[in-house]
């Protein structure tokens, strides 16, 4: 067992999982002058999955915390300022959810109208 959380490679996960991948993510949104709806879903998908390795990752990291003689780990897994790490995993799943909803609603828009224009009277 080491001393502290902060040498796991769990810990390394997460910052991989929480700050390079999805502001990887977000950059590629923004510079992208055009995306398909695939890619969009895609990126919706990966975020959710991304907050639920995040999640994953707190929880075993708050166990392994408190098992480890070091005290700046159990401040920041243990204690009340563990809550505001919890805020980016619901931040980047919301942001997932409502990609995955946008492309769902455009497709559907869009399979109304094709609806609408094939079963027209006119």
């Amino acid at each position: 067992m080491s001393s502290s959380v902060f040498v796991e490679l769990r810990f390394w996960l997460l910052v991989v999982f929480s700050f390079v991948l999805p502001a990887g993510i977000y950059a590629l949104l923004l510079v992208t002058r055009s995306i398909s709806r695939r890619a969009v879903l895609g990126f919706g998908i990966a975020l959710v999955l991304m907050a639920g390795v995040d999640l994953y990752l707190l929880q075993t990291l708050a166990s392994v915390a408190k098992n480890t003689p070091s005290l700046a780990d159990d401040k920041v897994f243990i204690s009340e300022l563990s809550i505001a790490l919890y805020i980016l995993p619901v931040v980047f799943g919301g942001i997932g959810v409502n990609l995955i909803s946008h492309v769902l609603l455009r497709h559907l828009t869009d399979a109304e109208n094709r609806f609408d224009r094939e079963h027209s009277d006119g």
